[in-house]
């Protein structure tokens, strides 16, 4: 398993340009990674080990039963999970039935590798539009400013450089930044559309999935009943239909182990954990953007307090002759560019926009 990480970290990787926050990157970077690996491990155990085993009559050969069972799926008895176990039944979910309606069908896990690989596409893509709508602006723009050693003649070329384009282009950036803010609430809607999607998936048991796993822990041992094992069964039934000998149908009731089931449980009690961090961290950040969208004094608290080494009024000038997609520009450049000489570059923007000089001392 960590060489499968391994593997995947060499395959997603972060650039060191920041062009997006961090909640943003745990959806396309840490989410995709765990999603690729667990496909990948589900696969592994899927095609590779052995994911059903059924215990058939001598008339069926074993490979054919399994590979009947694994394709048609199997199925539990709802009622029998809240009988004696050893007394009234022999396995949770396990008893005689005849009735069709009794019978709650387990079909999902051949597919879980696939829809594990296709929710890792669906978290990726809207870190691949704005990749495609940012058009590599920010890396453009820093002009390997990142590093503070540089010659001096080069240093101001390249400040000049990058000054020409903020003043020239102030006030033009609002749209560029207001893509960049559909793409984390394309994110937030994605990972709440993946829980529904999940819950679908596996029979409209998720989205209490992990309380239920929680309130389990907590119950009396005598009276409780796993919930992993009742969304997740490790002994299902199978049947299988046969002409005999004299052209009469016969019918074969077969008991499946589903170890396959040992690991789906895993994932996903992990996932519905993820998940919700995942919504409450995008939530409070979209939060954050409407704040910074209807509230200009905000944004220059925000700039005020990640970069101190820029004067407080040189501050509020710049967010006071531009607009919010500005102030997501300088926030981004501040980010990459090097320290010292994003200061600069900020007092002498603020110069061009009518700014005293006299007021230029240090904070």
């Amino acid at each position: 398993m960590l060489d499968i990480f391994r593997g995947l970290k060499n395959f997603i990787k972060v650039s060191h340009v920041h062009i997006d926050s961090s909640v943003f990157r745990l959806h396309y970077s840490i989410t995709v990674m765990i999603l690729l690996a667990f496909s990948l491990i589900v696969t592994t155990r899927q095609y590779v080990g052995n994911p059903i085993d059924c215990i058939h009559a001598k008339e069926i050969p074993e490979d054919v039963i399994n590979t009947y069972c694994w394709i048609h799926s199997t199925y539990t008895i709802p009622s029998a999970y809240n009988k004696r176990l050893g007394i009234d039944v022999a396995h949770p979910g396990i008893e005689k039935s005849q009735d069709e309606e009794e019978k709650r069908y387990v079909k999902y896990y051949q597919w879980v590798c696939f829809c594990l690989f296709f929710q890792a596409i669906c978290f990726y893509a809207p870190r691949w539009m704005w990749k495609n709508w940012e058009g590599g602006k920010i890396h453009a723009l820093m002009m390997d400013l990142d590093v503070g050693i540089c010659s001096e003649v080069e240093k101001k070329q390249k400040k000049k450089l990058l000054l020409d384009y903020l003043a020239d282009n102030l006030k033009h950036h609002n749209w560029w930044a207001y893509r960049y803010f559909f793409c984390e609430l394309l994110a937030f809607l994605n990972v709440v559309g993946q829980m529904f999607l999940i819950d679908r998936f596996l029979g409209n048991t998720f989205l209490t999935f992990g309380l239920d796993v929680i309130k389990f822990m907590e119950d009396d041992q005598e009276v409780r009943i796993d919930p992993m094992i009742f969304v997740f069964p490790r002994m299902t039934k199978c049947s299988f239909s046969k002409f005999g000998n004299s052209g009469e149908l016969e019918k074969y009731d077969s008991l499946c182990i589903l170890p396959i089931n040992i690991v789906n449980e895993k994932i996903y009690i992990f996932l519905w954990f993820w998940f919700l961090l995942l919504v409450f961290l995008t939530f409070f950040v979209l939060l954050y953007r409407l704040m910074i969208i209807l509230s200009p004094r905000m944004r220059a608290y925000l700039l005020c307090l990640r970069f101190r080494l820029i004067n407080k009024e040189v501050i509020n000038t710049i967010v006071r002759k531009s607009k919010m997609g500005d102030w997501f520009l300088f926030y981004m450049l501040g980010q990459n560019v090097d320290t010292l000489i994003f200061k600069e570059v900020m007092h002498e923007l603020a110069k061009r926009l009518g700014h005293a000089s006299k007021d230029f001392g240090e904070p």
